[in-house]
């Protein structure tokens, strides 16, 4: 079983291929692997061709590019935005969502279906990195994403229809130094006030007696879902609460090949050129993620989103949830990650979504999800017989394998904010003035993109109503992108 610590991830992102510079990257595939969310049955992505055959608007006030979690959680917080604070505008918000392939079919649809914010790992890396304040809010974001996003599940009743399961999440430890890291970051987070109250060690005789895996860890808040199915009740509800204040519409199978500018009387409009004709409009978000560096070449390179293929399968136990039981896992120092899907009778033995292993092969500076990788997939099959001996049978084929492109940024953080505000003073401008960016999560989206789509609606509603946009105290500092100017 390979270990790959986590300085090694950390020189392939810094050391870009051959070619110099980095070549941008390029649109999603046309065919991407089957992935168990969006392929496993026909009804998984009603939205899949959601607006692809409707006539494009010739005008919009934002054009949000990606319908993952990130372009339509913007959507979603403007008009819940808008509604609670019923803003005087002279007519409503126009807002596209503009997606290259079927809904929700980039890495939002194709990942490993957790929900877990991260709880103290890293904190005195992050401490030492950054400051205390800091090291806390990268915590408090995950906690806030995380928690919200469960609160409107469960407000709107939609906990059956995602599969949420609140099980908790175990954390390996493989070898005593990652064992002896993890007591370090939870003592100096302890110390740093960070409410750590819900986490449970577990000795490896507890762990191996309880789950059949002979390693020690931890036990924290998590929670899984089927991601697809949460994006399409957020566009869902955002569309049926639009009311007055903002309309909203959806455009799939509609990739953006270029976004030009002009400036006239000092005010900026875009154009948004799609395959299927072109958008005039007021702003822009760019939710791409790993292909950012698409539309947004600058970002290419070490500096920038670096496109990152991670690699899934879905297979089956070979035995009983009884002896799988509930909670999601991961471990090789984060490198794999794994959970049990619910069950729908009792003999039925449990399929198993892990994903990980990337060590395996080269994946950073890929960005092609229409292959796998034979390496990846094998230490993919070897890893739950090798760690849990007898519940999984070494011979059997997944059901499923399936591939997606994350972004990953040198600080393992996402760039948030004004693009403008991105670029060094020397450079030209205008062309980025009212573009947005959340992308660059570094494989760990889920509890960071929707709060980090929460601050873009934010920053777009302060400058439509031309107020004052103010951090919030849950946001790090570090992820803004007047602290990440990039040349």
């Amino acid at each position: 079983m390979p270990v790959n610590p986590q300085i090694l991830s950390q020189k392939v992102l810094e050391t870009p291929p051959l070619e110099r510079p980095s070549p941008p990257a390029k649109l999603p595939s046309r065919n991407p692997t089957g992935s168990f969310w969006i392929d496993s049955s026909p009804d998984a992505n009603p939205l899949a061709g959601e607006g692809s055959k409707d006539p494009l608007p010739s005008e919009a006030d934002v054009c949000i590019i990606g319908a993952g979690i990130t372009g339509v959680g913007v959507a979603y917080h403007l008009i819940e935005l808008l509604n609670a604070t019923s803003l005087s505008v002279e007519c409503p918000l126009r807002i596209v969502i503009l997606e290259a392939r079927d809904f929700c079919s980039g890495a939002t649809g194709r990942n490993g279906g957790h929900l877990t914010p991260a709880v103290f790992l890293e904190f005195s890396q992050r401490q030492a990195l950054f400051n205390t304040v800091e090291a806390i809010k990268s915590y408090e974001l995950e906690q806030h994403t995380a928690s919200l996003l469960v609160k409107i599940i469960k407000e709107n009743g939609w906990t059956g229809d995602i599969d949420l399961v609140e099980g908790g999440h175990i954390n390996l430890l493989f070898t005593e130094k990652e064992a002896k890291n993890a007591h370090k970051d939870f003592d100096m987070a302890r110390q740093a006030q960070l409410n750590l109250d819900d986490v449970e060690w577990f000795s490896k005789e507890e762990i191996e007696e309880e789950y059949g895996a002979p390693y020690p860890g931890f036990l924290a808040p998590g929670y899984n879902l089927w991601p697809l199915k949460l994006v399409t009740k957020l566009y869902q509800h955002a569309q049926a609460h639009a009311r007055q204040y903002a309309t909203l519409s959806l455009h799939t199978r509609t990739p953006v090949t270029a976004v030009t500018h002009e400036t006239t009387n000092n005010s900026s409009t875009y154009t948004v050129v799609t395959n299927r004709g072109s958008i005039l409009c007021s702003r822009v978000v760019h939710a791409t993620n790993g292909y950012a560096s698409y539309l947004l070449p600058f970002l290419a390179g070490p500096d920038g989103i670096i496109p990152h293929r991670g690699q899934i399968i879905a297979t089956r136990a070979s035995v009983g949830a009884d002896q799988i039981k509930i909670p999601s896992w991961s471990g090789n120092e984060g490198f794999a990650y794994w959970f049990p899907r619910p069950i729908t009778h009792d003999t039925e033995k449990p399929l198993i979504i892990i994903g990980g292993c990337e060590e395996a092969a080269a994946s950073s500076y890929v960005d092609d999800d229409s292959k796998t990788h034979p390496l990846v997939g094998k230490a993919l099959r070897e890893f739950l017989p090798f760690v849990f001996e007898g519940k999984y049978d070494p011979g059997s084929e997944p059901e499923m394998e399936w591939t997606g492109i994350t972004g990953y940024t040198k600080m393992r953080d996402p760039f948030v904010g004004s693009l403008v505000d991105l670029l060094v003073a020397n450079q030209n401008q205008y062309p980025y003035r009212k573009q947005y960016i959340a992308a660059g999560y570094t494989g760990h989206g889920m509890p960071r993109a929707f709060g980090c789509a929460e601050v873009i609606a934010q920053m777009i509603l302060a400058e439509c109503s031309d107020k004052e946009w103010k951090v919030p105290d849950w946001l790090p500092q570090r992820y803004l992108t007047w602290n990440r100017r990039v040349e």
